[in-house]
């Protein structure tokens, strides 16, 4: 499968590129500083470059099957401004698939089922910016036709891999409080084999 993902040289796009490499697909990358990829593989292609600059996007776009984007806020507005670039060179080039990590503040609230977590007394985060960036995304991918999965961990840890954790759709499981890095790679990575969560937001935790 070719794949393009986007974000890989943070936490968690880095675990779902060696993931990739490892299950020998065909990768492209686009990122800003190609030295923060230390990964050497014949199936690995990196193409320096700007998820903001729309060129960039349409060049890293043809050939791919689908889209994992790992991009995260760092206190920006890049999630946002990026993905409708994103949106319009997948919808160019027929690709209809796309995974995305999120964040648990943007699941249903069970407190108050009308809100998102961020917007209710469910989430104790003091800070909301991060979830109103996440929120345009999700409102974005909802008016588009394409197979999109948010994946929303909670509080994110480093932490080490245990292979074992709940998910929920559109809700965080109940009592879940944190998820490692490796972990919400790993599942966030086995959903480009997975129509389970089409068109929808995951919860995962342990």
């Amino acid at each position: 499968m070719n794949i393009l993902i986007l974000g890989a040289t943070g936490r968690v796009g880095n675990q779902i590129l060696s993931h990739a490499l490892t299950d020998n697909h065909q990768i492209t990358l686009l990122v800003r500083d190609p030295n923060k990829i230390k990964m050497n593989d014949v199936n690995l292609t990196i193409i320096q470059g700007d998820v903001l600059n729309e060129d960039d996007i349409v060049r890293v776009m043809p050939g791919n099957d689908l889209v994992i984007s790992a991009l995260n806020t760092d206190g920006t507005t890049t999630l946002s401004e990026s993905m409708p670039l994103i949106i319009k060179a997948m919808e160019n080039e027929g690709i209809q698939r796309i995974i995305t990590i999120g964040t648990a503040g943007i699941l249903q609230s069970r407190i108050t089922p009308n809100l998102l977590r961020y917007q209710s007394s469910e989430s104790k985060r003091k800070s909301t910016r991060a979830a109103k960036e996440h929120h345009k995304v999700f409102d974005m991918l909802k008016q588009t036709t394409l197979k999109w999965t948010i994946v929303c961990p909670t509080y994110l840890p480093d932490g080490e891999r245990k292979g074992e954790y709940r998910v929920e759709h559109n809700f965080l499981p109940e009592g879940g409080v944190e998820i490692s890095v490796p972990d919400t790679a790993e599942f966030a990575f086995n959903q480009i084999k997975s129509s389970d969560y089409i068109k929808s937001r995951v919860g995962i935790a342990y």
